[in-house]
């Protein structure tokens, strides 16, 4: 048995979504304000609560977390707040309606996978007599405790209201509540809970049923799983910070804990302990003899004032050496930096916790922590003496943003530990099932494609709705190219190593620029940096170095993706004989770009009618490609070339830069020699004979060295292209549309 998905619905941007889990650990990964964070919100307030009796039915145990009105998703409100203008105006229909406020609060479908051998286990989720192993569902609401209750006491409050500021504007100035959200913003918590409710069987209900007649008394996955979770702020700080002392987190109460729960010698002690026991009542001998003879004169003086009497109690001490208190102290755990120093020096050479660096604190303090609701859920050493309780098959783990402190490889260590540290030592029988939210591309990297949740943001439709949230699950990017051929297969191994092998930072960016050559990985952050410094220098771009052989098979993942995507990529220009040539405008000559064939369909179209296609035939959904067209040359009284390759494409645009070189080597120099050619025609025919020379990256690195990057014109066909990115991020930064010149209202 596992938790197959959750399903979130109108908390926060999550108006709709699916997140679906990995059978081990799923990671969720996007940029900045996609939902990530929200989504762990949601499942860490729906899902980690205390343990309910139902009698009372009186809502589903509490979380530590309290809901407020900005965790609704916003335009949610316009419905809400008019159904509080219809209590008020006496259409009190709504107040029955239960299934409306399902539809428009925030709640958690969760979908658990169960076969038949669950049976007792997952009894009183089982929907139907006929169920059959398929997956059981159950919805979380927070909706209304009673909704005639709210309606009566808004309907009250607002009344008081109104009557309070009679005879002044009342247009101008309201008391509160001035609406059912204003009245909910003070009101929420105690007028609304969670309610449960089974879901029918998926392919028997509709996408908004709920069967209101099947709410649930009582907390329903008590038994089935267990949850923990490891916040985001985990109250680390410097040992010296800005008021002198570390308010933060230490490690020596978790390991108190830890001992209390699992290793306490007065838990029903074994020899072991019996042992420790002794030892421990012997040292607090020893010390209450050492206290009363140390206190016997000042205790003297104060009997000198009169007290004790004939019969007052006299005054003894006594001291209490308490294991887990011993262990709770700042000093408790302290850490060594001299293991190899003689011995008589490692004392000398330890040093407290707070002086230990934030990121190892970090890294001890969660993997302890794993530990802990490891041993808890499965109730190791004395856990099982002090509970009844059976194990749960289940145990959910949540983790916000571990790589708080760690560095790189630290953070690719935690994450590949883990889950490794949660399932150590459980048995076949128990399932144990890890989420984390990160926004680290060196995490991501770590993590098997198949594992990653994509959370990309999608604008609002109209002015009547808000910015959203799309969750992609990354498995299953190529699941119909599986369906396909097996060829297909080999293009999903090809994406999934090649993300393996770069930085993942692609999932947290705001546009990519996919290139097929290294100069042009070298060059185009510069060419970012110098050109487009109030737009594209400031957005999150990741560039990937990608072959032109390669870069289509990465199709698949881009449109999921959905983000601004420019390539830059080479026309490849073949002559007749299929050759490599210098480019020329005639009908005989073709591209052997992949990426122009295969991705943007030119596979029908001549080398001439490509170069001559309008900008709007270079894009495609997301996507925009660029390739060396048309160029006017200034040096050569603007005549006109067609660059073979970003090299000669470069070098046409920055004849007067090369020609002012003194010294060059490689190819730069044989590129600055095409420049001083008398005519076009003859530059660009060396141009092209240097390109067979290779040693394309190391003219890159050249042109940094020689030029400065400031200096660099930009080839036209990339300029064009970049143009484009940065209208493109810019449309898709405005979330909310912009209607006839006039911007959206809030």
């Amino acid at each position: 048995m596992e938790i197959k998905r959750f399903d979130i619905r109108n908390f926060r941007k999550l108006e709709n979504v699916q997140v679906e889990l990995s059978s081990g650990q799923t990671v969720f990964v996007g940029a900045n304000n996609s939902g990530k964070t929200s989504a762990m919100d949601a499942l860490i307030y729906f899902l980690d609560r205390d343990k309910y009796s139902g009698a009372s039915r009186s809502g589903l145990g509490k979380s530590g977390r309290r809901l407020n009105v900005t965790d609704f998703t916003v335009s949610n409100w316009l419905k809400l707040n008019s159904i509080g203008e219809m209590w008020v105006d006496g259409n009190l229909s709504e107040a029955e309606s239960l299934d409306e406020w399902v539809s428009l609060c925030p709640s958690v479908d969760v979908w658990l996978d169960a076969s038949i051998a669950d049976v007792v286990a997952v009894s009183h989720l089982i929907p139907t007599l006929d169920w059959n192993g398929e997956p059981l569902g159950v919805k979380l609401a927070f909706v209304p405790k009673n909704t005639e209750s709210l309606r009566d006491k808004y309907i009250e409050s607002f009344n008081k209201a109104s009557t309070a500021i009679e005879g002044e504007d009342s247009q101008e100035f309201k008391l509160w509540p001035r609406s059912l959200k204003d009245f909910l913003s003070k009101e929420l918590n105690r007028f609304f809970e969670i309610k449960g409710f089974l879901l029918p069987s998926e392919h028997q209900r509709a996408e908004a049923s709920v069967d209101l007649r099947r709410e649930l008394d009582s907390y329903p996955f008590s038994n089935l799983f267990k949850v923990n979770v490891i916040d985001a702020q985990r109250g680390f700080s410097d040992a010296l910070s800005s008021k002198g002392l570390n308010k933060g987190e230490s490690l020596s109460p978790l390991l108190s804990e830890y001992f209390d729960t699992h290793l306490n010698p007065n838990d029903l002690p074994d020899k072991e302990d019996v042992k420790a026991l002794k030892a421990i009542d012997s040292a607090q001998t020893e010390f209450d003899n050492r206290l009363r003879s140390s206190f016997r004169s000042a205790i003297g003086e104060i009997e000198n004032l009169g007290y004790p009497g004939f019969s007052d109690p006299h005054i003894l001490l006594s001291s209490k050496l308490d294991p887990i208190e011993s262990l709770s102290h700042e000093a408790a755990v302290k850490f060594s930096v001299g293991d190899s120093a003689p011995e008589a020096l490692r004392a000398e050479l330890e040093l407290p916790e707070n002086l230990n660096g934030l990121g190892y604190k970090n890294l001890i303090y969660m993997i302890f922590k794993l530990i802990s609701f490891r041993d808890g859920w499965q109730l190791k050493g004395k856990a099982r003496l002090k509970t009844d309780s059976s194990i749960e098959p289940l145990h959910l783990v949540l983790i916000e943003e571990p790589e708080a402190h760690l560095h790189a490889q630290v953070q690719q260590v935690f994450i590949r530990k883990a889950y490794e540290v949660l399932s150590n030592e459980v048995s076949d029988s128990f399932k144990t099932q890890m989420v984390v939210s990160s926004h680290s591309s060196y995490l991501a990297h770590e993590v098997d494609f198949d594992k990653l949740r994509y959370f990309k943001r999608l604008a609002a439709k109209d002015s009547f709705s808000v910015p959203t949230s799309e969750v992609m699950n990354l498995a299953t990017v190529f699941s119909q190219d599986r369906r396909r051929e097996p060829k297909e297969l080999q293009t999903a191994k090809f994406v999934s190593r090649y993300i393996k092998t770069t930085h993942c930072d692609l999932f947290f960016a705001n546009g990519i620029i996919l290139v097929e050559g290294a100069a042009e990985r070298v060059l185009l952050p510069h060419f970012i940096k110098n050109n487009y410094a109030d737009t594209l220098y400031n957005s999150y771009i990741s560039v990937l170095e990608v072959g032109g052989a390669h870069a289509h098979r990465l199709r698949s993942l881009i449109e999921l993706l959905g983000m601004p995507t420019l390539i830059v990529t080479d026309a490849d220009a073949k002559n007749g004989e299929g050759k490599k040539a210098q480019p020329e405008l005639s009908e005989e000559f073709s591209t052997g770009s992949d990426t122009l064939n295969l991705w943007l369909g030119f596979d029908d179209k001549n080398f001439k009618e490509i170069v001559e296609l309008p900008f709007s035939a270079k894009q495609k959904g997301n996507v925009c490609a660029v390739y060396q067209n048309k160029t006017e040359v200034r040096e050569f009284d603007n005549q006109i070339a067609i660059p073979y390759t970003f090299e000669d494409a470069f070098a046409l645009a920055n004849i007067s830069t090369l020609k002012e070189l003194e010294s060059a080597t490689g190819m730069l120099s044989h590129m600055k020699d095409a420049c001083d050619e008398k005519t076009l025609d003859e530059c660009a025919t060396a141009m092209f004979k240097a390109l067979e020379k290779g040693q394309k990256a190391k003219m890159a690195l050249d042109i940094l060295y020689e030029i400065e990057p400031e200096k660099l014109s930009v080839p036209d066909y990339i300029a064009e292209g970049l143009d484009w990115l940065s209208g493109a991020i810019l449309s898709e930064t405005k979330e909310f549309p912009v209607s006839s010149g006039e911007g959206h209202e809030n």
